[in-house]
């Protein structure tokens, strides 16, 4: 079933971050399955905090209105949508930063992100393609400079793996911060500082990589764009981001088109313009047109005005996510000459004439074709 993110939060689609924000801190509240047990409060919540997990972040809502819930559907895992999004701050504020320890999180969207290890940072790539390149699908070779992990010591950072436990944790990866309170003693637990939650340290730091696990390292990945692409389209390669000791983390290609100086593309659909002579229009005529695949014939009826427009089925560009072709739309303009000779502006007064046409100022032909 497809989601409406927007009718989810009860926010219109031109909403403010602090409406966004207003309006999912009030319905997770009413959700929240520490305070709703109702059957279904659970999904709820979740879906309520997907919604604003796309509608809160610039690049997602962008794609999501561009796109529709398809694009997420199709083009994000469940870690991509959630990735980035702070609900630390929010849920501080409704419940009270002892309240809310996220371990509904945790149930919902994958582990305990406290003891887990972080991904490395993803990684942006623009690419520029010709107009044909994203029309017809083309092949490219780019070079990445990213973090890799170190194989001298296979990431860890420790010469030959060895490691300390963590005395300031004793091991444990958590530090534990108690106080008193008119309701009680409370106790929150926060990674360890000093360990970044591992609950070991390193005794030696490797000497290639200076105990940070990873060096940085130029990389040639070849990448396959397909027929159809258009400005603002990504591309995502898994695990092809900087290395961080949770894992890889991803690659996002974003394509930037050169514009046509035949065509002009909107979506799917392509239009040009075409002149034809004045006695073209009149007496019909076939004329070559270019499309993607070359020319074409495209015949012109007797009596065709300027500025009429010719559809023709399936020339235009095929959709990056389907089989379906757009149309192309071309404009025809007729070309009226600037400059005839004696005998040409004669024909012309006479032919004027004979359809009836009444030239108030004698002299009009010979101020206009000079």
């Amino acid at each position: 079933m497809k989601k409406d993110y927007y009718e989810i939060l009860g926010i219109k689609k031109n909403a403010s971050k602090e409406e966004i924000k207003k309006s999912y801190k009030q319905l997770a509240k009413k959700y929240h399955p520490d305070l709703n047990k109702d059957h279904g409060s659970g999904e709820k919540f979740k879906e309520l905090s997907e919604a604003y997990a796309v509608l809160s972040d610039d690049n997602k809502k962008s794609q999501y209105d561009q796109f529709g819930y398809d694009a997420f559907k199709h083009g994000y895992s469940q870690e991509d949508i959630f990735r980035n999004v702070n609900f630390d701050d929010i849920f501080g504020d409704v419940f009270g930063n002892d309240f809310f320890s996220g371990t509904i999180f945790e149930s919902f969207f994958g582990g305990n992100k406290k003891t887990r290890g972080r991904r490395g940072s993803d990684l942006r790539y623009d690419l520029e393609l010709s107009f044909e390149e994203a029309v017809q699908g083309v092949s490219k070779e780019i070079i990445v400079e990213r973090n890799e992990s170190c194989k001298e010591c296979e990431g860890t950072g420790a010469k030959n793996s060895e490691f300390d436990s963590c005395k300031e944790c004793n091991g444990t990866g958590q530090e534990r911060f108690s106080h008193r309170t008119p309701f009680g003693i409370f106790t929150q637990i926060r990674t360890c500082s000093h360990c970044k939650g591992e609950g070991r340290v390193i005794k030696h730091k490797c000497s290639k990589c200076n105990g940070h696990g990873f060096i940085t390292k130029e990389r040639k990945i070849k990448i396959n764009i397909p027929q159809g692409v258009n400005n603002g389209n990504r591309i995502g390669l898994e695990d092809e981001g900087e290395y961080s000791k949770g894992g890889y983390g991803d690659l996002y290609i974003f394509i930037l088109v050169k514009p046509s100086k035949i065509f002009t593309r909107e979506g799917d659909d392509l239009h040009l313009e075409k002149e034809i002579s004045f006695a073209q229009a009149v007496f019909g005529d076939k004329v070559e047109i270019s499309t993607l695949d070359g020319k074409e014939d495209l015949d012109i009826p007797q009596g065709t005005l300027s500025g009429t427009i010719f559809k023709l089925k399936n020339l235009g560009v095929k959709n990056v996510n389907s089989d379906h072709f757009g149309d192309l739309y071309v404009k025809v303009n007729i070309n009226v000459p600037k400059h005839l000779n004696k005998v040409q502006k004669e024909k012309l007064i006479e032919f004027s004439k004979s359809l009836g046409e009444k030239i108030k100022d004698k002299n009009i032909f010979s101020k206009v074709f000079k």
